[in-house]
């Protein structure tokens, strides 16, 4: 089982997800957000081919055009971050954290 948990940023939302994976090909995912875009969301991805994820443009994956439905803000790090989860809980990348830091100079 691969845990993420996502702080947003400004919007101040926070979501933990979990996913998993028997056959190293379909992913199970749970989501849980203080974001309702993404609560809407999370019963189109409860289900995702790692494969199509893993590989696939940016954009142009299910889970992309899924998020595309749903949230109203194209930086929202949530479908990267299930993206990320997939891969790990299929066994196709190490869980690894990512990070980005914004400072005003």
């Amino acid at each position: 089982m691969i845990t993420v948990k996502v702080d947003a940023g400004i919007c101040g939302f926070h979501t933990t997800m979990k996913a998993s994976s028997e056959d190293m090909m379909t992913v199970q995912t749970s989501i849980e957000s203080e974001c309702e875009d993404v609560r809407a969301m999370a019963a189109d991805v409860a289900e995702l081919d790692a494969m199509a994820q893993a590989f696939g443009k940016v954009g142009e994956t299910p889970l992309y055009k899924t998020g595309a439905k749903y949230l109203r803000h194209a930086a929202c790090p949530v479908p990267c971050a299930l993206t990320k989860a997939v891969e790990a809980a299929a066994g196709l990348a190490l869980p690894k954290d990512v990070s980005i830091n914004i400072t005003k100079d």
